[in-house]
């Protein structure tokens, strides 16, 4: 696992400054702590660090073809190099490395573009064609490694894998993407292509960005790659093919030089993707971090632990979620509102005591419909469309409108939001059930010159159009299509990369091989979702290597609970909220940062959530970030 950095422009044929892109590339020492590369040549410059996993000793980036024509810096790792080494071997390509990275350079002289589609693994590249005058950016199907990139003054670009390197370059606008503040506040994420920044773009997983040298604009930007829209016909034995699917998978990512082990929470993912690694590779180690409260899986991880015999490690962690949220905006560039983040940051930190490379269970929840929102949009999707649209709009919206908010109460007392949403179309009406903090309170806590710059965004848009791509009569599979394109690439896998690149871990996940992933995807509902109860053709697939208490335990959060906290220390929490990082912002009312905290405090209401969101911004501002009031401008 690497960082990569660069600077190109596309008319200016001057050579980059080699010490420039140094110092971009320091800026990512953690995401590779084992070597530092440079390359540098009229109109390009490339710069990496490296993380050390195949071939030690030849695997230096950036990393050019025998001649000199073909460049790249890439950061990831390609499952399937081998069998694209003997391809091209065949072709009569000569190989001067072991490495994986060799493999995509001898790749693009052998089938240009459409060397995209051969690759298996995670991948983010830059890779510059000399005699074509061509620059490709890619990033990996399901978006498991970032890519970032920007103009520059007088027509120019850069891109690296984390936004400080391109925040480092002057020219650069740090100025505040109030139509990505609203996002956060509603995802609980900055979803791609944006970033916070105006000047900053993310280019989308299976995407590619074709630039050319002497034209100032992209010459493309595609997309290489879908999950299925439509479900085909059941297999003849669906639990024993994933688990032969699933098996190769786990294999392929056993791929190193370097010790290796695995995250067991005590799921069902991380259990399958840890008892498969065990069975293929003796000795493997496995990490459990474990916290006061309900929540807590380490009893149930070590009962794995000892069935498949792994080396497990356990720690246990007690978080002060106030100190962690400042921490946030240095972790991730940006804000971001997932708290899993915190223990997932502990979980990597111990594991990078022992091991370099570690695979994880995630992507079993949206690959195989795990979450409990699946089943509550399933459900509420059938009684839709029993009832006429008019209906549901008038009646039931009038009846949504009347009952008591009840936000203490238990999802299933809080009938206000189960009736707003069958209220709604299917799209709105999933939206509702990821929406981290709704339209009204949302907009309550923006100044008037923040609603003034939003007029017309919509956080909520995206998922009508994604969900139109499907099946309309397969309402399973248009939920799990939409978090594939939002939740997975912009949470999960983002908090992913950063808390494991943060100490120079490389964190694989078997589970969203892409083959997998179309497999899974591609199933009829009813495998997938039955009784209530997500992921039956992985508990099936499961049974001869899990115990009951992981086929058949209640699914748990990855988080203790910080509702607690936040009360405890209310008026810390205030104090933050109302400060002069936030007030001087210009972006929210002090009253109403005021009353979401005292409704807090009282017990009134539980607002831990969009107070976590609210403490991680004020991080992320109170960090010198923040754009002057009149930069707030909203990206289209």
């Amino acid at each position: 696992m690497c960082g990569l950095v660069g600077l190109f422009h596309p008319l200016d044929p001057a050579t980059p400054d080699r010490r420039t892109l140094h110092g971009m590339a320091e800026l990512l020492r953690h995401r590779g702590p084992d070597g530092e590369g440079v390359h540098a040549e009229a109109h390009l410059g490339l710069g990496h660090r490296r993380l050390a996993i195949v071939d030690l000793a030849g695997g230096a980036q950036p990393m050019a073809t025998e001649d000199g024509r073909v460049v790249i810096s890439f950061n990831g790792e390609i499952y399937n190099h081998t069998e694209l080494r003997q391809a091209l071997e065949a072709l009569g390509h000569v190989f001067r490395t072991r490495s994986d990275t060799e493999s995509i350079l001898l790749g693009w002289k052998a089938w240009g573009l459409a060397v995209l589609d051969r690759l298996d693994g995670m991948f983010a590249f830059a890779l510059w064609d000399r005699d074509r005058g061509e620059l490709l950016l890619a990033r990996d199907r399901l978006g498991e490694k970032p890519l970032h990139y920007a103009r520059t003054p007088g027509g120019g670009w850069a891109f690296a894998s984390e936004l400080q390197p391109l925040l480092s370059l002057p020219g650069v606008s740090r100025g505040m993407n109030a139509a990505a503040v609203e996002d956060f506040l509603a995802l609980g994420y900055v979803p791609d292509p944006h970033s916070i920044h105006l000047g900053i773009q993310r280019l989308p997983p299976a995407h590619a960005l074709l630039l050319q040298r002497g034209r100032p604009e992209p010459a493309a930007l595609y997309r290489y790659w879908q999950p299925p829209t439509r479900a085909a016909a059941a297999p003849a034995d669906a639990p024993a093919e994933l688990a032969r699917r699933l098996d190769a998978a786990v294999r392929a990512r056993l791929m190193a030089d370097v010790p290796l082990g695995a995250f067991l929470s005590g799921g069902l993912d991380s259990g399958a993707v840890t008892a498969l690694a065990a069975r293929a590779h003796a000795g493997i180690d496995s990490f459990t971090i474990g916290f006061p409260g309900p929540e807590d899986e380490s009893t149930i991880a070590a009962e794995v632990a000892a069935r498949t015999g792994t080396r497990h490690h356990t720690q246990a962690a007690e978080t002060d979620y106030l100190a962690a949220a400042r921490g946030q905006a240095a972790l991730f560039g940006e804000p971001f509102g997932d708290h899993s983040a915190v223990p997932t940051l502990a979980v990597c930190t111990l594991a990078r005591r022992h091991v370099t490379v570690a695979l994880s269970g995630d992507g079993g929840d949206e690959v195989f419909a795990g979450y409990r929102r699946y089943r509550f949009h399933k459900l509420s999707e059938g009684v839709r469309r029993m009832l006429p649209p008019g209906v549901r709009r008038q009646v039931i919206g009038r009846l949504a409108a009347a009952y008591p908010v009840l936000a203490s109460a238990p999802r299933w007392l809080r009938a206000r939001n189960t009736l707003t949403e069958l209220s709604l179309d299917s799209a709105l009406g999933y939206y509702r059930t990821v929406c981290k903090l709704h339209d009204s309170r949302r907009r309550a806590l923006f100044s008037p010159a923040m609603r003034a710059q939003l007029d017309g965004h919509d956080p909520a848009a995206r998922f009508p159009a994604l969900m139109a791509e499907c099946d309309p009569e397969d309402a399973l599979l248009q939920a799990q299509y939409a978090d594939l394109h939002t939740y997975l690439p912009g949470d999960i896998l983002t908090k992913l990369d950063r808390t494991s690149m943060a100490v120079s871990l490389e964190v694989r996940p078997p589970l969203l091989a892409h083959g997998l992933v179309e497999w899974g995807m591609s199933l009829p509902a009813h495998l997938k979702l039955q009784g209530g109860r997500g992921k039956q053709v992985l508990r099936r697939a499961m049974a001869p290597l899990l115990p009951d208490s992981v086929l058949h335990g209640a699914k748990r959060g990855f988080a203790q609970g910080i509702a607690g906290q936040f009360r405890e220390r209310a008026e810390t929490v205030r104090a933050r909220l109302t400060g002069e990082a936030m007030l001087d912002s210009g972006l929210f009312e002090a009253t109403a940062l005021q009353r979401l905290v005292d409704e807090h405090a009282s017990g009134r209401a539980d607002h831990s959530q969009p107070i976590w969101q609210m403490l991680v911004m004020e991080g992320f501002l109170r960090g010198g970030t923040q754009p002057a009031e009149a930069e707030l401008t909203h990206a289209v």
